[in-house]
C-alpha cells in the first residue's frame, strides 16, 4: 500500500537510551549479531550515540547519557515480560521493538537466545481468534514471535509473517478515552 503523502521508503533509525554502551554494544552486535555502523562521543561530556544496522538500511540507534534517570517498568517500558503480567506503558513511550525475521527460523531463533542465557517467551501465533493467540498456526495467523528482552529491559521480538496483509485486516474503528 502506497503512501500517497510522503515518500518514506522505511525506518532510517529509532533512537533509544541505554544505562551501559558497553553491555549494550555486547547485547546487539555481540549477541542479535547488528554490525556497529556509527559511533558518535556528543560534545561536553554528554554521553554517546551509537547506530547498529539492522536490515534493509534501517538502523536501531542507542543513546548513553551519564546523568539519565532510572527507567520505570511500566512507564517507560513493560513491567512484566510477555504472558507474566500486563504489558501497559505510559502514553509517548515505547513498549517494543519488532524485528522482522523469516517466520519459519522463529523456533531456531527461540533456541539460539536460550542457550545465549536470554529468558525467551513461548511462540505466540498471533491471529484473528478470540484469544488472538494459538498454539498452532490457523488460516488467520499473520505473524508468529518470539519476545525477550536486552540488558535494560527493553522488550524486543522477533516477528516473521506467515500472509500478506489485505484490506480485509483493517476492521477495527480506532477508540479514545472519550468512547
Amino acid at each position: 500500500m502506497a503512501n500517497e503523502k510522503f515518500d518514506i521508503r522505511g525506518l532510517n533509525h529509532l533512537a533509544l537510551v541505554c544505562k551501559d554502551m558497553k553491555r549494550t554494544v555486547d547485547f546487539y552486535s555481540g549477541l542479535l549479531g547488528m554490525p556497529l555502523t556509527k559511533t558518535i562521543n556528543l560534545p561536553g561530556g554528554m554521553g554517546q550515540h551509537f547506530f547498529f544496522d539492522i536490515g534493509n538500511g534501517d538502523q536501531l540507534a542507542f543513546f548513553w547519557f551519564p546523568d539519565a534517570p532510572e527507567s520505570q517498568p511500566g512507564i517507560s517500558h513493560p513491567a512484566s515480560f510477555i504472558g507474566e503480567g500486563p504489558l501497559t506503558t505510559a502514553h509517548a513511550s515505547m513498549n517494543h521493538v519488532a524485528f522482522d525475521v523469516p517466520a519459519e527460523k522463529v523456533e531456531e531463533y527461540a533456541e539460539r537466545l536460550r542457550e545465549a542465557g536470554v529468558k525467551v517467551s513461548p511462540i505466540l501465533n498471533h491471529d484473528d481468534t478470540e484469544a488472538q493467540i494459538s498454539a498452532d498456526v490457523n488460516d488467520t495467523t499473520f505473524v508468529r514471535s518470539i519476545y525477550f528482552q536486552d540488558p535494560d529491559g527493553i522488550m524486543l521480538e522477533f516477528a516473521g509473517w506467515t500472509r500478506e496483509l489485505t484490506e480485509a485486516d483493517v476492521n477495527a474503528e480506532p477508540m479514545s478515552a472519550a468512547d
